[in-house]
């Protein structure tokens, strides 16, 4: 068996593993390492979590994820509708800063936009809106408040990395400009490209992260 067939192969196993996808009619391809994911699902927060299954298997080392969305009559919404909802949801999660999030909802497509603190509060605010019926797709634009003090994040990131059992920190390059972390190197996976990124996130001042780090 060949290294692309093993792979799709793999990739079909476990976006059936993970139970919060119905992989009936995902249509999965490989080559040299990169997946391509199309057919459709009935929500965006299958679309999303098929995108992290493919990323947890062994050998994928880029992700083309052309999923399209169609909602199920009974589950779709009104922009206005969905627009409360998200209102309403962000106002109860208490990770999220109370009315630092403007909602956008255009034929089921929201746009966030407004200002906050850490990085893990824009994923925060994301994860909200996926979860939502009728939801199509997702743009965040929510941007991290600039902080006064940033010469330190470069030693930072490396640091944090260095104490990860996950990384030998010689493999990963981290650069900074201000709030703005370009990453590079190589990873042996990409859960371990996207746990970089994390990391690099975490640190106090970044407002942007560039992650140009390739899996071997």
């Amino acid at each position: 068996m060949n290294n692309d067939h093993k792979l799709k192969n793999d990739v079909i196993a476990e976006l059936a593993w993970e139970p919060s996808v119905t992989a009936d009619h995902i249509g999965v391809t490989a080559k040299d390492g990169v997946v391509t994911l199309t057919g459709h699902v009935s929500t965006y927060w299958q679309k999303r979590a098929a995108e992290s299954a493919a990323g947890r298997v062994q050998g994928v080392k880029a992700i083309a994820e052309e999923i399209e969305i169609r909602l199920p009559l009974h589950v779709k919404r009104a922009d206005d509708e969905i627009a409360a909802a998200a209102l309403s949801r962000l106002s109860w999660d208490s990770s999220v800063p109370a009315d630092s999030v403007k909602v956008k909802v255009e034929k089921g497509f929201v746009t966030l936009t407004g200002q906050v603190d850490w990085h893990y509060q824009q994923e925060s605010a994301l994860s909200v809106i996926r979860s939502l019926n009728g939801v199509t797709g997702v743009s965040n634009q929510l941007t991290i408040k600039l902080r006064p003090n940033t010469e330190t994040i470069r030693d930072d990131i490396l640091h944090a990395l260095h104490r990860s059992w996950f990384f030998d920190d010689n493999n990963i390059n981290v650069s900074a400009d201000g709030g703005r972390v370009h990453l590079t190197g190589t990873v042996d996976s990409w859960t371990d490209l996207q746990t970089a990124a994390s990391t690099a996130w975490a640190a106090p001042g970044t407002t942007d992260v560039e992650n140009d780090i390739r899996v071997n």
